[in-house]
C-alpha cells in the first residue's frame, strides 16, 4: 500500500513497526548565521517544525559590551556542525531525506555570513541537494505565514538591531521598499542606551541583552518623564532615523548625571524613566512613518482595503511596550496587526527553513551554481520605491493614540 499524504508522526509510528511509506511532504533544512546566533531547523511543507537548534552568543557579547565580529565568527565555527546535527537528529531525518538546504546569504556581518554559507555549500556538495539562498529580512517578513494564513499583499515593519524598514510584501520574492533607516536602527539605539546608563551593573539586568535591560527597566518608569522630540516630522517620506533620539538621550543622561553627581559605575536613580521615555520616542517615530506608509498604500492601491494588514517582526518586535503602541496605532488606522511569536521574531533557523519552503513550493530562488555563490553584507529587500513616496508629498495629520503613558496619571492618554 502506498500512502500519498502522511504526517511525520504517523511515519514515525509506521517505522516502529517496520512499515515504510513515501513521505509526501518535502523537507527543508534552514541555516542562520547572519549575526551572533547559530541556528538550524528542519521544516516540512506545512510549516511543522520537525527539529531545531539554536546556539545563542548573547552572554558572551554582553560581557564585551556589544557584538565583536571576530568573536561571533569563531563561535559560529565552533558550534555550526553541532547545531545542524542537533536539528537533524531531533527531526529524526538524515541529510538524504531532505529536499533542499536554505542558508542566509544576505544581509548581515561578513564574517558570520561566510561561516553559514561555507557550511551550507559543504552539505550541498556532499548531498547533491538544491541550494536556496535566503535574504535574512525577507525571511523575517514571511515568518508570519508559517503560523497564520496571511495573504499577499500586506504591509510589513521590520525592526531589529541592524535594520528598520517598511515594505509591501506582494509575493514570496516580491517586495516594494517604502522606506528604511538612514542611520541607527531601533535595536542598536536601545543597546547603546543600556550601555550609556550602565544597566549591566544592576543585578536585575545582568545576563540580559541591552534592549532587554531597557525594556525591563522601563516597566517601572514614566514614559512622560522626559520629552524627546520625534525625528523627521517634517520629512515627507517613510525613512527612519534614530540619531536625533540618540543625541538627545546622551544630553539628558549627562545632565542627570551632573544633577545627581553620578560617578564611576553608579546608575542613575531615574534610569527607568529615561528608558521608558526613549521607548516612547522610538514608538512615536515608528508610528509617524507608518502613518505615511499606510496612506501611500491606500492612494496607490497597494494593500486591499478589506484586509489591511501590518506584520511586525524582527528582534525589537519582542518589546511589549513598542508593540502595544503599534497595536494602538493600527487600531486607529483600521489595520490588523500581526506578529510572529517572540521566539520567531529574533534570528533563528526556523524562519530560514520556512523561507526555503516557500521558495521550494513556488519553484523559485534556487542557486544554479552554489559553489560560485557569495554572501552580501548589504542588500535591498526588493524594489526601492521610496523616492515615489517622497514625490507623493503626503502630509499626515498627527494621530493621538489611546495609550496610557504615565503610572502616576492613568488618565493621561496621548502619543
Amino acid at each position: 500500500m502506498q500512502l500519498t499524504r502522511v504526517s511525520f508522526s504517523v511515519l514515525r509510528r509506521l517505522k516502529q513497526y517496520g512499515i515504510t511509506a513515501r513521505r509526501a511532504s518535502r523537507l527543508v533544512l534552514g541555516i542562520e548565521t547572519s549575526c551572533d546566533d547559530t541556528g538550524a531547523a528542519v521544516l516540512d511543507e506545512e510549516g511543522h517544525i520537525l527539529g531545531e537548534s539554536l546556539n545563542s552568543q548573547q552572554q558572551i557579547h554582553v560581557s564585551h559590551g556589544g557584538i565583536i565580529p571576530t568573536i561571533a565568527r569563531d563561535l559560529h565555527v565552533r558550534h555550526i556542525k553541532d547545531v545542524v546535527d542537533q536539528a537533524l537528529t531531533r527531526s529524526e531525518v538524515k541529510l538524504e531525506d531532505l529536499s533542499a538546504i536554505a542558508v542566509t546569504v544576505m544581509p548581515g556581518l561578513a564574517l558570520s555570513l561566510g561561516i553559514g554559507l561555507t557550511y551550507g555549500k559543504r552539505l550541498v556538495k556532499q548531498s547533491g541537494l538544491p541550494f536556496i539562498p535566503i535574504h535574512h529580512m525577507q525571511a523575517h517578513a514571511l515568518t508570519i505565514r508559517m503560523v497564520q494564513k496571511v495573504q499577499f499583499p500586506f504591509l510589513v515593519l521590520l525592526i531589529s538591531g541592524g535594520h528598520c524598514l517598511v515594505a509591501v510584501v506582494q509575493g514570496v520574492d516580491q517586495f516594494l521598499l517604502l522606506g528604511s533607516s538612514v542611520d541607527t536602527a531601533p535595536g542598536d539605539l536601545l543597546d547603546k542606551l543600556a550601555r550609556r546608563l550602565k544597566l549591566s551593573n544592576l543585578p536585575e539586568c545582568r545576563g540580559l541583552g541591552g534592549g532587554q535591560s531597557v525594556e525591563h527597566m522601563a516597566t517601572r518608569g514614566d514614559p512622560a518623564a522626559f520629552n524627546f522630540t520625534v525625528p523627521m516630522r517634517q520629512h515627507r517620506d517613510c525613512r527612519f532615523s534614530m540619531s536625533g533620539i540618540h543625541a538627545a538621550m546622551h544630553r539628558v543622561i549627562s545632565d542627570q548625571e551632573n544633577k545627581y553627581e553620578i560617578e564611576a559605575d553608579r546608575v542613575l536613580p531615574n534610569a527607568a524613566d529615561i528608558c521608558a521615555s526613549v521607548q516612547l520616542a522610538v514608538s512615536r517615530h515608528l508610528c509617524k512613518r507608518l502613518q505615511r506608509a499606510m496612506i501611500y498604500c491606500e492612494r496607490r492601491g497597494l494593500v486591499p482595503q478589506d484586509r489591511r494588514t501590518l506584520v511586525v517582526s524582527g528582534g525589537v518586535a519582542c518589546n511589549k511596550f513598542i508593540t502595544e503602541c503599534l497595536q494602538s496605532f493600527c487600531d486607529v488606522m483600521d489595520y490588523k496587526m500581526l506578529r510572529p511569536p517572540p521566539k520567531l521574531c529574533t534570528d533563528n533557523g526556523v524562519m530560514i527553513a520556512w523561507n526555503g519552503v516557500e521558495k521550494l513550493k513556488s519553484g523559485i530562488g534556487f542557486a544554479e551554481e552554489p559553489e560560485q555563490l557569495m554572501y552580501e553584507t548589504s542588500c535591498p529587500i526588493g524594489e526601492d520605491i521610496s523616492r515615489d513616496v517622497l514625490y507623493a508629498d503626503i502630509k499626515v495629520p498627527w494621530v493621538k493614540l489611546p495609550f496610557v503613558l504615565s503610572k502616576e496619571d492613568q488618565n493621561r492618554k496621548r502619543l
